[in-house]
Parts: structure tokens; sequence; C-alpha cells
């Protein structure tokens, strides 16, 4: 049943096939048989997962495996408050994952609450309400004004039948139905005879018969789209899990190494050698880093959602810093789905329309200057013609927004004839012709003047002819040369036309407007690219990203707002129905060779995402429909609009954006990549620390000398570097150039070879200094408390300075920037008052096994802090001339 085409059967032969009648519909019998065979007209629900199951599946991360094995590390070693800590940590992550997979199961049950409840239709001869899910095809269903549309129904009969279809094929006007068969290939956005489940009747009546229901309807398929979509893991989730099974076999390796060299070379007890390369697993595990990789994005979430954009999972953040393509709706997203007048053509003048959107706010302008309705006749009788022969009403809600009551083409001419320089009149109308899609216009009586006056309004070749433009005539042929000029900058356009009558006339009739009317003029109407997108589309391909509008609108409208935003070359789009004819091979190269997609479906949009992710971009899907969800989960990154977008679309994606505004998206881009580049920094403080405290354990069992430090200390060193000083490091700004730099490869390391170079180089600094000190105190005799006490105090100190290195990766510390970041001092000050209370707090010191030291020995720390910050910088120096030699080659 759901091959056939019915858009392509004429009407007829489609009640033939599903064996009913018009008039008398099905019986109830029938209907009850061919639902045990069809089954009920609603989306299947899928097997529910317990919660419990879903909760557990949250700890299956290699990042988790790290905190539990550090945790498992510190119950032994005993330190119950730092288990307690880290197993914190872990659960909170579990129950973030917990609750946005929760929130993407809301998209289902979205897209089923769009469903119609009740349905009118005819049953054995008779007009009766029965619930939607009772639908089967075959049934006749009657359509109304304000109807949400409960299956998928060939149209039999429509009168003045106008439908609402944005949430599912992108349209931004009520598309007019029809019954008349429809090519094969025609596609979904340009199915007239067609009506689908969950849009709605924005006007006039129509009937129609049931030819799929439930999971076969097209919603029911993007339902079925989005319960197959697999999601894909983010980048640095899977840089993480790479990282973190290295680091894992490193640690195995490396202690399994040291406990048998330890055994056979050195006269270790077993007891001691274990609790030795515990605490080399301990110094080599980074414990605080997921912590302070999900605070640094949690800050970046934060900052987002200020800037408007609400990230709905905290890996997301990061992904927004990779994108290297944007793929956008036009309607809604890169436009303000708000139809709006740009032009009016009179017989001698052109006038231009500033502002956009429903608010009146702009003028009408000729030759740069605000046209005068008081010298002006021609232009205030067309903006009376549109204002009076009109059937919709602009006003201001609660929020103080714009909004308009009627069809959207009518509401625009409402507005521009408010943007006049002078009130301009919406007359009594004596009497109307109601607009009809049989015969394209609208007509009303007026009195102007004590003049009696006809006024029309419609299509622009219907006005031609009742004008009595004969066709090949140099008058008709000048103004459709203009009305395709505007049609080739994708406007549709209304015309607009008079007719004087006799005082006596009360009533008006089609016979009264079929000839002597004089053509007043007409008005290119489009829905315009929002200012600030166009913008924002110009800072992208500054940052390398590319951006490609995929829309349900028509080509020729497709590439004009292309061209305007600065999207393809104005000249080239691809359709849908092109799409669909291609191989795998071909979709993939069409979805990078072209930017501009129309009339595209669902399947579509899915199809390109996956087509751009095969060639290994990154990429980022805006929308606010329903049509658009299946490719908001699908992409890297589905960003949805806040203010216009559906529910369903919401639940669908990883950002929402609060303003509807495309720049913030380029806003979230910049702030991913800061967040990026930061962690990248942490990292490259963190793991310095490790390195250094996993030499001074390894060197202490390679020569069989005292160990500088015991496992609680090295932990204690690890944790509080991770939760203090390196939280300073998220704070960071931007650095310049950021945004002009290309988008980095989805594959790149987490650890360049030059962050592995600086990890290792500053690891054996600190570490090195520290053993020099630790050898020369102990051939003073000192005892091991205070031997270790300043061996902690000399890591921490040296990591402190080391801050200040990392805060940028290359470039000079000492710069005007260099005290921007006032949380950078506030940490330090924390962290040097902390340090004190461990070295002179008595209890402190029985739990770290810390002692107190003289005043004059803080001096050692300090030196090798410092040396650290010198030497780190010349290295920095040195790294940046050979890169630029090597540039410059």
């Amino acid at each position: 049943m759901q091959e056939k085409k019915w858009y392509n059967i004429e009407a007829g032969h489609v009640l033939e096939q599903l064996k009913t009648n018009e008039k008398q519909g099905l019986t109830n019998e029938e209907a009850a048989a061919r639902q045990g065979q069809y089954g009920k007209n609603e989306l299947p629900v899928g097997k529910v997962e317990p919660k419990w199951k879903k909760f557990f599946k949250h700890f299956h991360d290699v990042l988790i495996y790290v905190l539990l094995a550090a945790a498992l590390i510190t119950v032994i070693l005993g330190h119950y408050i730092d288990t307690v800590v880290i197993l914190l940590v872990a659960v909170i992550n579990a129950v973030i994952g917990y609750v946005q997979e929760n929130k993407a199961e809301k998209a289902l049950n979205g897209i089923r609450n769009m469903l119609s409840l009740k349905a009118n239709v005819i049953r054995g001869g008779l007009r009766t309400e029965v619930a939607s899910k009772e639908l089967v095809p075959g049934d006749i269903v009657l359509l109304r004004a304000g109807d949400k549309v409960p299956a998928d129904l060939r149209v039999l009969r429509a009168d003045n039948l106008k439908v609402e279809e944005s949430p599912l094929t992108g349209e931004s006007v009520s598309v007019e139905k029809r019954i008349e068969t429809l090519p094969e290939d025609t596609v979904l956005g340009d199915r007239k005879n067609m009506v689908f489940s969950g849009t709605a009747i924005a006007s006039g009546s129509g009937l129609g018969v049931v030819v799929a229901t439930g999971e076969q309807t097209e919603i029911g398929k993007i339902n079925r789209s989005m319960t197959q979509v697999e999601e894909l893991q983010t980048p640095l989730l899977k840089q993480t899990a790479k990282f973190g099974k290295m680091i894992s076999v490193v640690i195995l390796f490396g202690a399994a190494a040291m406990f048998l060299f330890g055994y056979i070379f050195h006269d270790y007890e077993a007891s001691e050698l274990l609790l030795a390369v515990i605490g080399l697993a301990v110094a080599a595990i980074p414990e605080g880093l997921p912590a302070i990789l999900s605070i640094i994005l949690a800050l970046g979430v934060q900052t987002m959602a200020s800037n408007n954009a609400i990230v709905r999972n905290l890996p997301s953040v990061e992904t927004l810093g990779a994108v290297s393509v944007i793929c956008s709706d036009k309607t809604g997203t890169l436009t303000k789905n708000e139809m709006t007048v740009t032009s009016l053509i009179l017989a001698e003048k052109e006038f231009d329309i500033t502002g956009t959107g429903y608010e009146p706010a702009g003028q009408i302008e000729w030759n740069g200057q605000e046209a005068d309705l008081e010298t002006d006749a021609a232009l205030k009788d067309f903006l009376t013609c549109v204002k009076t022969v009109n059937e919709a009403s602009l006003y201001q809600d609660e929020q103080g927004q714009w909004v308009i009551n009627g069809e959207p083409t009518e509401s625009c001419l409402v507005t521009v004839a408010e943007k006049a320089n002078q009130p301009v009149a919406k007359l009594e109308s004596l009497s109307k012709i109601p607009f009809d899609s049989a015969y394209k216009y609208m007509a009303s009586l007026v009195e102007v003047d004590g003049e009696k006056v006809i006024y029309v309004k419609g299509a622009p070749d219907r006005l031609f002819e009742m004008a009595g433009l004969e066709a090949g005539s140099s008058e008709r042929t000048l103004w459709e040369e203009k009305m395709k000029k505007q049609a080739q900058m994708g406007k549709r356009v209304i015309g607009a036309a008079m007719k004087k009558v006799s005082s006596d006339v009360t009533t008006i009739d089609h016979v009264d407007v079929q000839s002597g009317l004089t053509l007043l003029g007409l008005a290119g109407i489009i829905d315009p690219p929002r200012e600030e997108a166009i913008v924002a589309v110009s800072e992208c391909k500054k940052a390398g990203i590319v951006v490609k509008m995929i829309t349900g609108d028509h080509k020729e409208t497709a590439i004009a707002i292309g061209n305007q935003l600065g999207i393809g070359d104005g000249t080239r789009a691809i359709e849908g129905r092109e799409l669909d004819q291609m191989t795998p091979e071909q979709l993939k190269q069409a979805a990078v060779d072209y930017d501009v997609f129309a009339r595209t479906s669902p399947e579509n949009k899915l199809q390109l995402v996956q087509a751009l992710q095969e060639h290994g971009h990154i990429c980022a899907m805006t929308g606010d429909g329903v049509n658009d969800a299946p490719a908001l989960k699908r992409a890297d990154i589905g960003v949805a609009m806040g203010i216009k977008g559906t529910e369903v679309s919401k639940d669908a994606s990883q950002m929402v954006l609060v303003d509807d505004n495309f720049r913030t998206i380029v806003n979230a881009v910049r702030e991913g990549r800061r967040v990026y580049d930061n962690l990248k920094k942490t990292i490259l403080f963190i793991l310095p620390t490790n390195g250094a405290e996993a030499f001074l354990i390894f060197a202490a069992i390679l020569f069989g000398t005292m160990m500088p430090l015991t496992p609680v200390q090295i932990l204690w060193v690890n944790m509080i570097t991770a939760v203090t000083i390196s939280l300073a490091i998220a704070f960071e700004k931007l650095e310049k150039g950021t945004m002009e730099r290309p988008p980095r490869e989805p594959d790149t390391k987490l650890l360049s070879p030059y962050y592995i170079f600086r990890i290792v180089f500053v690891s054996l600094l600190i570490g090195g200094g520290i053993l020099a000190m630790n050898a020369e105190l102990m051939n003073n005799g000192y005892d091991q408390a205070m031997v270790n006490t300043v061996t902690l105090q000399a890591l921490v100190i040296a990591q402190l300075f080391h801050l200040f290195n990392c805060r940028s990766e290359r470039n000079f510390a000492l710069t005007k920037d260099f005290f921007t970041n006032k949380i950078a001092f506030l940490v330090a000050g924390l962290l040097i008052f902390i340090q004190l209370g461990v070295t002179y707090l008595p209890f402190m010191n029985t739990v770290l096994g810390t002692a107190p030291i003289p005043a004059d020995y803080w001096i050692i720390p300090v030196l090798i802090g410092f040396a650290v910050f010198v030497i780190v910088e010349i290295e920095k120096w040195i790294t940046r001339k050979v890169v630029a030699a090597r540039a410059s080659r």
C-alpha cells in the first residue's frame, strides 16, 4: 500500500483501488476489518528499556572507568574523602547523560502529539466524528479551516482549500490544494492533490480519502527515520576514549615493569614495593582531568546560554568548535518566515521598501527619498486597494511581537500600507467577491470621495487580461518583463487594479470586473533573509566553514535568497527530485558540489547530512520543522529554533537558538573553539604534573632511594592542581586569529607531536629539578616528612608558575593581556593559602604526612617554579621561530 504514488493516480481510480465511495464511504464493518489489516492510525511505541539499565549504561565510558579506577585506589589507600569526591563526579556524569537520553526520547513523543485526536468522516453514507486512531485507508474525511489533518489523504474536492505545511515541508506559504493528477516524479512539497497527517487546514474546505495511516504516513516515515538514525559520538568523546585507553595501557605495563625491576634488582619488601607501584599508578592517572573537562564544558554551556544558545549536552560545546559545514534550513532560520513586500512597481515609478517582517518599521522610498502620499496619488491608490481588499489583520501581542491573523501574503500588504508616511484607510466594503483559486482574484466595492470604485487584487496575469492588456502588446510585454525581473529575484508578485463605476451600483459580481480595469501596479513579495544572517554567513566563510542551504522552497527562490545571503554562486541549485535519481556516489559528490538544495524532502536532508559526514565533515544542521528532525538528530550538532521551532525539532537537536538568530550559531562556534583550545591548554597544564610525579617515583625505584612522595600526597597534588589552578584556564579569552583559521580535522589527535614534546619536556624539567633538590636534602640528613613536604610544595609551586606558560599555547606569556584573566590570580592566591594550611595545620600534617618547614625553605620551590616558567618561555620562543621559518619556505 505505502509504495503506491497516490498523487499520480486519477481520483476516481484511487477510490476504485481502495474499494470505497465518495458519498457512502466505508461501513463500520468494513472499517473494523481494515483496521485488523492495517492497524490503528497511530505511531508505534518502541520497546521501553528499564530506567535502571538506562542509568547504568552511562558508566560505560573510558573516562568513567579512569575515575572509578582512581576511586578504587583511594579506597585501598584509605583516603575516603577523595573516594567520595571522585565517585560523585562519576555519578554526576551519569546523571547528565541519563537526563539527555530522556530528552531525546521526547522527540518521538513530540511527533506523536502532532497527530489529530478526532476526524470528521463519512461512514455508511452518514457524517460522523471518530477518533483519529480509528481511521483506515478508504475512509472519506471532511476537511475545514482550523482542522488538523488526521492521516495522509488524496484530495477529492477542494474549495479554496489551503494547507499550512511548513512544519513538514518547510514551505513558508500555505499551499493551495487541487484534485488534478500529478507526474510520478513530483516531490513532496509539490504534491498539491495530497494533504498530510500533522499539517493544518489554513482556509477553505475539502474532502479527501485516506491513503496512508500510522507509520505509513509521511510523518510516520519521519518518526521511523528518527528511531533508525544513529547518533554520532562527538569528536571530544572519541579523542578522550583513545586518550583514556592509551593512559590505561601505559600505566598497566609501566607499573608491572617497575614492580618486576624493583623486586629483582633492589632489596624492597613486596608490600613496600607494591605501595610504591600504586604510587606510580596514582601519579600517572590524571584523576582530576575528567572533572575539570566537565567543568570547562559546563562553563561553556553557561556562556552560550547567556548568548541565546542553549546547549543540551556538555560534549556538544566542544563539537561546535570543530564544525566545518552548516546545513541550514531557509524558512525561519536564514529568513524571518515573515513575508515582506520589498518593492512596488507602478506604471511610472518603482518603489523600494525598507524593513523586513510584519513589524511596520521602515518606509517606502523612491530614488532614496521617502515617498509622499500627498503628492503621489498612484501610490496612494495602490496602497488603499491592497489594504482594503484584504482579510488579514496585524497586531502586537503581549510580548511586543508583531503577529498576523490571516494569510501571510495578505498580511504583508497590510504592513506595507502601514509603512507609508501617512495613514492609509481601509475602506468599508459595500460588496465583495471572495478569493478563489478558480479565478485567482478578489474584489471589493467601496466609496472613495463620493465615487463608487471597485478595487481588485490578485494574480497579475489575470489582472492583465481584465485590464485589456492583450498578449504581445507593448504595454503587456513591459509589465511581464517587470514581473519576470521580480520572479528572478525569488519574489512572489501580486497585482492591484481599480475600476470606477456608477453611483447606483450596490453589488458586484464577476461580470463587473472582467473588463475596464485600470492596472495600479505590482507588489514584489519575499520571505527576506535575516540581515544578521548575511553577516553570519560571511563570518563563517572567514572561519573556513561552508554554509549550505537546504530548503523545501522553489529552486528560483532558493537561488535568489542564497545569492543575497552569499550562499552558492547565484546560478546553481539542485532539487530533491534530482537527488532521488542519483546513485549513492553521485549524491555524495553533489553534497559537496552544490551549496543550494531546493524542493527537498526529509529523506533528502538526512541523506545530505550523511553524505557530508562521509566526506569527513563535522556537520551542523539547523531547522525548525518536523521535517528537519531526522537530520537534526543525525548531524554532529543539530540546531533548532527556539521561537518558531516545533517541539519535535527542539527535542531532536543538541542546541536550541533562543532568538532564532543564525548569527547566534557563529557566536556558538566561536565559543566552541575557545572551549576546545582551553581544553587542550588544560591537558598541556595537568599532564606534566603526572609526568613529573611518575618520573620521581620511577627514579626512586630505579635507584633504590627513599620515595619522594607518598601515594596520598600524590593524590592530593593531582586533585588540588586540577580543581584549583587548572580551572583558571577555563576562563581564558579567545586568542586572536582563532576565527580566521580553518576548522580542525575530525581525526585531529588530542595530543599532537608538539604537545607530547611539551608534556615530556616540562615533566622532565620539573621532575629533574625536584630530583636534584631531593638529593641535596637527603645528603644533608633531613627526615622523610621534611623532604616529602618540600617536594610536594615544589611540585605545586612549579605548576603554579607553569599555569602562566599555558595561558597561551605558543605566544609570550607577559603581554598586555597578562592581567585580563582575573580568575588566574584569584586561584593562585587560593592555592597558596591551601598549601600553607597543608604545611602548618597539625591535622593536615597528620592526614597527608607533611611537616612544618622554616620560611627560608620556600625559596627552593619558588626558584624551581620561576626556572620552569623562564625555560618554557624560551622553548616557546624557539618554537615560534622554527614554525615561522618553515612557513616562509
